[in-house]
């Protein structure tokens, strides 16, 4: 039987005068979580009463198990009420005043610098109880625990190191933390302040949390229930739960491992289309169905940030630093586990239903390309599922797709060459030029795909992957065999030469006559593929080229076999430029590079030609 509680006065055992301006000054900026650690301590109590029941160490009445909150405004005061075990006076002596600290001033000197300090004390040095004392003036604590006999008892202390216990009514067992609110915290005496918090932190607790007479969270969320017990409609409320006005995902992963950590969760895949934007915020990481963070980077791959869901890791740190988690190995382990998981389902997709898989990929291929180029391990196992699609729509793998252009498509130099478009409607000229030629043109116009060609190109053996308008075809691809230029050397310089003076005020041009069949244009514009990367990319990281403002450089062939050519060479002089313009319009008109009032004058010649 628990002796009778004899009201006592005492000092914490702490080593230091007063732990309490330390805790403010080091976690003031999360000082919200006060009300996160005090309800998951009262989750704890409850959580441990019913573990004594099934083992047989609590025989009485479990009853009515939940947690409950009440705001007394006009006492300004908190209290959070849970029926769980309780504590004894002794007790609350070893949990209460022995603080689970030593070496404060160490810890002050080692911490005092650490911007991220103050979201990670209380886990990692057992101060959760007192995170109550960032808000409040005085903490009572009023409890009774479930073993036979015990008496209330009330413990009571104002923020400096000195305590009182004494003796309390309290009929039931549990335990309440009464919050006497301080004057500068006083924004926590709101029902809509304290929801709000209850919400981020508590919406998926395991017991029933009470407040404003509504019970707040639901304590049995999907990912917590095993993949058999669940149908495809769950997984979509529950979606629907996380993000209300989100469009229904294309699929999900159901995460569950025990050995060698603890994880659970759901991670959905959005419809990404060509977007980034979607990405930020939307894994939610839990511990034991606690809410930590939203800002998942050193918990998963950058590239899974694209996804949306549920992490949950009683092995991550409660109170979770960025710098904390690049020093741990369970979170590096959990992170390659998902990356794994995650690679292991669009593998599995693709085998069982290439077909719809094919359908999604305009919408997941940007999820993909993305892991392929910053995540190796990711990138060895996306090889065999990533898709290329052509431009007639059909999708194939790298491998598929260099055996259906290798014959067709190798250079002289044994190597095949991938060509592709970023905008179909601007370089229809050079795709249509290219299937006149039997080439196949691949569609890469999404916001990654400057950065996937070079993350792939090197991956592929034997491969180069070339922009259909960044050379002539002969150069794009060069072959043994070429075509006869049917000028002689003569006029084919005299073209340089009537070109270069004409367009002697044009941005800085590279000029050439080269042999070409007489169905191409009678002039072709091209940028040199190494320039069109680099502006490619620094345009989708949103950065200046680093060719500044410099002119464009353009490379401009003159087709020697086209009948606009000769015309050109033996036209008087005043026609010559005139000839020599309209098929320089004509090209840039082809590479979509006219301007308005530039376009309009070219229509009007065009016209009056006719």
């Amino acid at each position: 039987m628990e002796a009778n509680v004899q009201a006592e006065k005492g000092q914490l055992s702490i080593h230091t005068d007063n732990i309490f301006p330390i805790i403010k000054k080091f976690l003031y900026s999360d000082h919200e979580i006060f009300l996160r650690e005090l309800v998951s301590n009262a989750v704890d109590a409850t959580q441990k009463i019913k573990k004594l029941a099934d083992f047989g160490e609590f025989n009485g009445e479990l009853g009515e198990l939940k947690v409950s909150i009440k705001l007394d405004e006009e006492a300004k005061t908190i209290t959070i009420s849970d029926r769980g075990i309780g504590m004894t006076a002794e007790e609350i002596k070893k949990y209460i005043n022995q603080i689970a600290f030593s070496g404060a001033a160490e810890f002050v000197e080692k911490y005092k610098e650490k911007e991220d300090t103050r979201g990670n004390i209380i886990g990692n040095f057992g101060l959760g109880f007192y995170s109550a004392f960032m808000v409040a003036k005085e903490v009572e604590i009023i409890t009774k625990s479930f073993k036979d006999g015990s008496e209330g008892a009330r413990w009571i202390c104002d923020g400096s190191t000195e305590f009182s216990i004494e003796p309390a009514e309290k009929t039931d067992r549990g335990t309440d933390i009464i919050l006497h609110i301080a004057e500068d915290s006083e924004e926590f005496l709101s029902k809509y302040r304290l929801t709000e918090i209850l919400e981020k932190y508590g919406k998926f607790l395991p017991i029933e949390i009470e407040f404003d007479e509504k019970i707040i969270n639901n304590p049995t969320p999907i990912w917590v229930k095993a993949p058999s017990e669940l149908k495809d409609e769950d997984y979509l409320a529950f979606y629907k739960e996380l993000h209300p006005m989100g469009e229904d995902p294309l699929f999900w992963i159901h995460l569950n491992v025990d050995y060698p950590f603890n994880l659970t969760g759901v991670l959905y895949f959005p419809k990404l289309k060509n977007d980034f934007s979607a990405r930020k915020e939307k894994i939610q990481l839990y511990s034991r169905q606690v809410f930590i963070t939203d800002e998942v980077k050193d918990v998963v791959p950058d590239f899974l940030t694209l996804l949306h869901g549920v992490i949950d890791s009683p092995d991550i740190p409660l109170n979770v630093s960025r710098s904390y988690l690049q020093a741990d190995g369970n979170v590096k382990k959990i992170s390659g586990y998902i990356t794994r998981k995650v690679a292991d389902k669009l593998a599995e997709i693709f085998r069982n239903d290439r077909e719809g898989f094919e359908k999604k990929f305009d919408d997941i291929g940007l999820f993909v390309k993305y892991g392929i180029i910053s995540d190796e391990k990711f990138g060895e196992k996306a090889k065999e599922f990533c898709l290329v699609k052509n431009t007639q729509g059909k999708h194939f793998t790298f491998e598929e797709y260099t055996a259906q252009v290798k014959e067709n498509q190798t250079d002289k130099n044994d190597t095949v060459v991938w060509l592709y478009a970023s905008d179909l409607q601007k370089q229809d000229a050079y795709i249509q030029s290219a299937t006149k030629r039997g080439y196949d043109v691949l569609v890469f116009d999404s916001v990654i795909d400057p950065h996937f060609i070079n993350g792939i190109e090197y991956k592929i053996e034997k491969t180069n992957i070339k922009r259909v308008d960044a050379d002539t075809l002969d150069k794009l691809i060069e072959k043994e065999i070429k075509l006869e230029s049917v000028l002689s050397k003569d006029d084919e310089e005299k073209a340089k030469n009537l070109f270069e003076q004409t367009l002697g005020g044009a941005p800085k041009l590279t000029i050439s006559v080269e042999p070409m069949p007489t169905d191409e244009l009678p002039v072709v514009i091209t940028i040199p593929e190494f320039i069109r990367r680099m502006n490619d990319m620094a345009a989708t990281s949103g950065q200046k080229s680093m060719f500044g403002d410099m002119p464009q450089m353009l490379n401009v062939a003159i087709n020697a076999n086209h009948p606009v050519t000769q015309k050109i060479l033996n036209a008087d002089e005043n026609e010559q430029k005139q000839l020599v313009r309209h098929a320089y319009n004509l090209a840039l008109l082809s590479q979509g590079m006219l301007t308005g009032s530039e376009l309009t004058a070219f229509v009007q010649q065009a016209v009056s030609r006719l």
